[in-house]
């Protein structure tokens, strides 16, 4: 009898288990690099593509990269969406995933930036001083570019590990004598004059920002995939071809009035494909983080990054 009613159990699970809608954990994070997304879900392009396959999804916030990778790793989150730096430590380290869509590039989205009245005016003259930036992030990549470039090395900066939102303030109260930070944290500073530019990713780094996603979950529900997809680019269409009404739209999620959006759009260009460019700049980022031995174990980037669900959208 018991046998019985535990094959009973069992069937009722598997039937209404397969009746149930497929449920995308994302994990995002509060920033104007990953744009797209949030027009997507403001505009309802989110929920028209995952009806349309019968899915549904859940939005949880992190303050940044390495933190969306903990809720991956502990089993609360299925899709990431990060820039490039963290979600190849993620590969590294074990996490079963692939990069499955790109978010667009922003050289001049990710900058080294000093208060308006600094005596530093060029990337040499950060030796000794204190710069700010986050461990783990595509900041530190950036960082290491410019003080390479510049005949420097971390040794000759006193470094300051700090979350991309307590930056600005750290910034005018001069606990540090700069910063590397990214949009929507530049514009917010430099447009009404309280910081510049020293120097940017032009040239140097593309600044990509991806969605990557378990393997296991991209292998069950493809057709989950392909509808994000669709949604993020509608998203980026969106903000592409109106830019103004995107930045008054989207300003209250930033936490920035619409002209400094609009000013952090500028520095963008969003797309979900992957260019030529982007798988190499996103392996010339791993070479970095091998060499440093911020990783310790290799990987093919070529495996890690799949244009299977791109081309199942058209993309």
């Amino acid at each position: 009898m018991k046998k019985l009613i535990l094959v009973f159990l069992v069937f009722i699970s598997f039937v209404f288990g397969a009746d149930k809608a497929p449920e995308l954990r994302i994990g995002n994070q509060p920033y104007p690099l990953w744009a797209p997304i949030w027009a997507a879900k403001e505009l309802g392009y989110l929920d028209e593509e995952f009806k349309k396959v019968g899915a549904t999804y859940t939005w949880n916030l992190f303050a940044n990269g390495p933190l969306v990778n903990e809720g991956v790793r502990g089993g609360s989150l299925d899709l990431g969406i990060m820039a490039d730096l963290p979600a190849i430590i993620a590969k590294s380290v074990g996490l079963d995933i692939v990069i499955f869509a790109n978010f667009g590039i922003g050289e001049k989205a990710l900058a080294l930036i000093v208060p308006t009245n600094s005596p530093i005016k060029e990337v040499k003259d950060i030796k000794g001083k204190k710069i700010a930036y986050g461990k783990g992030t595509y900041a530190q990549h950036l960082l290491a570019l410019l003080l390479n470039n510049n005949g420097l090395k971390f040794s000759d900066i006193t470094e300051i590990n700090l979350a991309a939102g307590d930056i600005p303030a750290a910034l005018e109260r001069g606990d540090i004598d700069g910063a590397v930070i990214w949009e929507q944290y530049i514009s917010q500073l430099t447009v009404p004059g309280k910081a510049r530019v020293v120097a940017d990713g032009t040239g140097i780094k593309l600044g990509n920002s991806i969605s990557y996603i378990k393997r296991d979950f991209a292998k069950a529900h493809p057709e989950v995939l392909v509808a994000y997809i669709k949604a993020v680019q509608r998203g980026a269409d969106y903000i592409n071809n109106n830019n103004e009404e995107a930045a008054k739209l989207l300003s209250p999620s930033f936490k920035v009035s619409p002209e400094v959006l609009k000013s952090v759009f500028s520095h963008f260009e969003y797309y979900t494909k992957f260019l030529p460019r982007d798988i190499a700049e996103i392996e010339k980022v791993k070479n970095y983080v091998l060499k440093e031995k911020i990783i310790r174990k290799d990987i093919d980037i070529k495996e890690f990054i799949t244009t299977e669900y791109l081309d199942k959208a058209g993309i």
